[in-house]
């Protein structure tokens, strides 16, 4: 009975070490979101303050410091989170055919939904350690970096700013990639209780996967959406600002109101591979055709998987 209890308390502690390291991997991870709003609030409440010139002076220095994504502590900070973080919700990483993938060639892994935050992508992450590969880079909003301290952090992650070039650019040099295709739009049409996607006007990840002949990977992310409450506006307005802007404002929270995720299980699954053959021009109706075998590929993966992720009643829509 002693033994069984020692080893009782001693699983109660690994437990309670892992918890507060998950949590401090996602404060890391999230925090600077939080970090950054406070100061802009500081600043602008106390703009005569020489104190407040000095913080939004260091803030705008953190914004034009080159990033280092091979820094050897930024490679420690981004193994650490990347190991922790997905233990909070638990994330259940679902790869339905390991044996399809080469680890000498690209992929374009499209991964669903966006949701408030795509947390789901920390499991597809080089640190990882989930995709049977070793050259991956996730692309985001440039917004993010022009983002104090998020910026540094994300960059040590392996993600990097999305654009045509870069994107085209990655694959050439032998990388796959993680993209969300409906982006921060899909946050416009997110709905509490559905799964929501944004894919029938997203041809650009379609075409430049075609122009260098790599595969399209579906992704979807199951329990995402749960991950944080939130609030936004609505109307017409709001949809502008958003578009101008180039991602959409809203207000969220997550545990006692914190940027750190409900425990909500998420389940990533990794759909098989779609062979694109390589057309350096290809043509509008090419790629409309390669989108809508993408999208029925994508339908397929959710109704596969929903049920065994919890989801058999949650309506997906796309739009």
């Amino acid at each position: 009975m002693a033994v069984l209890k020692q080893q009782q308390e001693q699983e109660q502690e690994q437990e309670q070490g892992q918890a507060l390291r998950s949590i401090l991997a996602l404060l890391i991870s999230f925090g600077p979101i939080y970090v950054n709003l406070l100061a802009a609030l500081l600043v602008i409440t106390n703009l005569r303050s020489s104190w407040a010139m000095a913080l939004l002076a260091t803030f705008l220095l953190l914004i034009v410091v080159p990033c280092d994504p091979y820094s050897p502590i930024g490679m420690r900070i981004a193994k650490f989170v990347c190991q922790n973080a997905p233990q909070h919700f638990p994330i259940k990483f679902i790869l339905e055919d390991e044996a399809a993938f080469d680890p000498n060639r690209a992929y374009v892994f499209a991964a669903e939904p966006h949701s408030v935050l795509p947390l789901g992508i920390m499991s597809m992450c080089n640190h990882a350690g989930c995709l049977p590969l070793t050259k991956i880079k996730a692309l985001a909003s440039s917004v993010v970096f022009y983002t104090p301290i998020i910026r540094h952090i994300w960059t040590w992650f392996g993600i990097v700013p999305a654009s045509r070039k870069g994107f085209a650019k990655l694959l050439e040099q032998g990388y796959s990639c993680v993209v969300v295709p409906g982006g921060v739009q899909e946050c416009l049409y997110m709905q509490q209780g559905h799964e929501v996607v944004f894919l029938k006007q997203r041809f650009g990840f379609v075409r430049i996967a075609l122009e260098a002949g790599v595969p399209l990977v579906p992704v979807f992310c199951f329990g995402q959406t749960s991950a944080y409450h939130w609030w936004k506006p609505s109307g017409k307005w709001y949809n502008q600002i958003s578009r101008t802007i180039g991602f959409t404002p809203l207000v969220f929270w997550g545990m006692y109101g914190t940027p750190i995720p409900y425990r909500q299980p998420i389940h990533v699954v990794v759909g098989r591979p779609i062979k694109v053959e390589k057309v350096l021009q290809p043509s509008k109706e090419k790629v409309a055709e390669v989108l809508e075998r993408f999208i029925r590929a994508l339908e397929e993966l959710y109704e596969k998987h929903k049920e065994d992720a919890g989801y058999k009643n949650t309506p997906l829509h796309i739009y």
